[in-house]
């Protein structure tokens, strides 16, 4: 193989937190295994700077690279223009056959879109992958952000058919050839149709002892798991309802909650937290229906409001390294989404061997045959995710099934289709 080829992935570096980072990660990861000269251009601030939150893992003390020849460069800063045009430079002086810039808010459609314009005129592939188009609760500014970020790219990389079918709806003049292989269409843009592959930066500990773990933490025989960030799109407080229900019926089950509150990272009582929420609450309000401003959110709220037994909560970020221990104490994990695009903690998942029990919006029917690899239960009605809870307790999926699923979505055969690597 020719170690001469390099890549640029242009998004969040290992030391952000989040899905996105973690699978800019793994990409880089697997195109080194196969002996590219991978390289990570990556953000030191993702957005404007009012926004009230820390993205930063301080937590972590393991590096997700470590023993990898990957290298990063902390370069793009939202705010700075500047920053902007010295990325171009950096990219322009590593000569990549190709830049994959990892597109998931619209609010970075300027910046990305001003450095997709540049380097197609330097002769380099330009490939968006796509987590989403634009977000549910898209504001009209997003909706230009996003055209304008999306123009230029003449390859994208999508992991569901419902965002090929976002695609062509944002540019109906657009003429997009969708294919599995990853053959680039010289003619028209090209659409890779993928998949969201299973992370493996997370590892289960064989050594791991389940039971004394689960005595530690208070956890009944049967284990739900609701892991990662906390948002409203998210569903946790369908999924605390739904428990509620379910542990009404039988004393055997528990509801474990791990996750940061997505806008809870900064300490509130600061003067300049209070600042940048406000400056915040007054830009979203200009674009936002007040329904669709999620920072109130607060789904924990109802366990404060009403006893629910059996709901274990550890309300932080959690470190690399302790990954394992929440999933490998669960018996399945809990994705009562309001609205999906594919998920990476259904992918960590996977990687655990767990089921997923999901509801049916966005790409889950896609990945979950509801039955085998999970159970699918009725968008916003909580009676049928209870029921769906059930389901899984009388019918336990086997981890064999899981573990097929898994292996349909590995990394290698995603890069090598991107790379057209046979």
């Amino acid at each position: 193989m020719d170690s001469k080829r390099k890549v640029v992935l242009f998004g969040p570096g290992p030391q952000f937190k989040g899905g996105i980072s973690n699978y800019n990660t793994s990409l880089a990861k697997a195109m080194d295994a196969l002996g590219i000269e991978v390289h990570i251009l990556s953000w030191t601030q993702q957005y404007p700077a009012i926004i009230p939150r820390d993205f930063i893992d301080r937590s972590s003390k393991s590096s997700l690279i470590e023993g990898t020849r990957i290298q990063v460069q902390y370069l793009t800063n939202y705010n700075n223009p500047i920053s902007w045009a010295k990325t171009i430079k950096a990219i322009r002086r590593i000569q990549p056959e190709m830049v994959i810039f990892q597109w998931a808010i619209a609010l970075q459609g300027l910046p990305m879109g001003w450095m997709a314009r540049r380097l197609r005129k330097s002769g380099i592939e330009v490939i968006f992958d796509l987590h989403l188009v634009v977000q549910k609760e898209a504001s009209s500014l997003d909706r230009f952000f996003t055209r304008y970020g999306l123009k230029t790219p003449g390859t994208f990389i999508t992991h569901a058919y419902k965002t090929v079918d976002e695609l062509k709806e944002t540019f109906p003049d657009t003429h997009f050839s969708v294919n599995e292989t990853g053959e680039r269409d010289d003619k028209n843009k090209t659409v890779i149709k993928l998949y969201h592959p299973i992370y493996d930066l997370y590892q289960p500990d064989p050594t791991f002892d389940v039971e004394v773990e689960k005595r530690k933490m208070g956890l009944k025989e049967h284990v739900f798991l609701y892991f990662g960030f906390i948002r409203k799109y998210k569903g946790l407080h369908q999924a605390l309802e739904a428990f509620e229900a379910l542990r009404k019926e039988r004393d055997d089950v528990s509801f474990l909650v791990v996750g940061e509150s997505f806008w809870k990272t900064l300490d509130q009582k600061k003067l300049r937290t209070k600042i940048k929420s406000r400056l915040f609450q007054i830009a979203k309000k200009l674009v936002l229906r007040n329904s669709d401003n999620e920072q109130e959110y607060n789904a924990l709220q109802a366990l404060d409001e009403r006893d629910i037994p059996d709901v274990k909560v550890y309300n932080e970020f959690v470190p690399n390294e302790e990954v394992h221990r929440y999933f490998q104490v669960s018996d399945c994990i809990v994705l009562f989404y309001l609205t999906a695009t594919p998920s990476g903690v259904e992918s960590l998942s996977y990687n655990f061997k767990l089921p997923v029990l999901a509801t049916r919006v966005g790409h889950f029917p896609e990945t979950i045959q509801d039955g085998f690899n999970g159970y699918l239960a009725n968008d916003r009605d909580i009676a049928d995710m209870t029921e769906c809870m059930r389901r899984f307790l009388k019918n336990p999926i086997p981890s064999e099934n899981v573990a097929v699923t898994a292996s349909r979505m590995s990394w290698e055969n995603y890069a090598k289709t991107i790379l057209q690597i046979s």
